[in-house]
């Protein structure tokens, strides 16, 4: 990593990595790493049906990807082939390709190298469920924040209600123990805070007292 600073935040889905991962890396005038769009532009850009192909052609189509990043906190820019990568990924279509493609050991290897890559580059607040673990596990601030599965589908249903869209808290509850047992039990980069990692149980905390917590840590 060299003279670059890292530092991780890893956890489980709807406990807030991603907001908490933004306001730390402008509190440090840093970039935001969204390592999930890194997924998401790989299936976006090779398309539906991709996670079928032979590993040969997967190899030969990433051989010609490269990632760049810029920007500091929730105005970081992640390009791919100096492209940057904008809304077109956030369908839900493609997050389920995405999802397809992360089983594929070849597309979490090319990744792997990629976001290595970036964090040999810029200094930057890296969010995801392996950061830590396996990324960048020698990063000197390792953060796993989490929250109960009643609180973390509270928050979700409260987002979605925010944005006018229908939200059922039941099946939200119920999504998320599913998502949590499928990351936590998957046999490559299972969900697990690392050994050094600072955990956060934000369930009884606000935004602005878990912000505290983690930039209190690294400063």
């Amino acid at each position: 990593m060299g003279d670059t600073l890292i530092v991780t935040i890893d956890g489980p889905a709807g406990v807030g990595k991603s907001t908490m991962a933004k306001r730390l890396a402008r509190l440090l005038s840093i970039p935001y790493l969204d390592t999930g769009a890194m997924f998401r532009s790989v299936a976006w850009k090779l398309g539906e049906g991709a996670w079928d192909w032979p590993e040969e052609r997967l190899e030969q189509a990433l051989a010609g990807f490269e990632y760049g990043l810029s920007g500091v906190g929730e105005d970081s820019v992640l390009s791919l082939n100096g492209t940057p990568i904008g809304d077109e990924i956030r369908t839900e279509e493609v997050g389920m390709w995405a999802s397809n493609m992360a089983t594929l050991p070849v597309i979490r290897t090319f990744l792997k190298k990629a976001q290595q890559a970036l964090g040999a580059k810029y200094s930057l607040v890296a969010e995801g469920r392996d950061m830590g673990t396996v990324i960048f596990p020698d990063a000197p601030y390792k953060f796993f924040l989490d929250a109960s599965v009643d609180e973390r589908a509270r928050r979700r249903f409260l987002q979605l209600q925010g944005m006018g869209k229908p939200a059922d808290l039941d099946a939200l509850k119920e999504q998320i123990a599913k998502r949590d047992d499928q990351d936590r039990n998957r046999a490559v980069a299972p969900l697990r805070a690392a050994s050094d990692a600072a955990v956060i149980d934000t369930t009884a905390m606000d935004r602005d007292r878990v912000l505290a917590a983690l930039k209190e840590a690294v400063a």
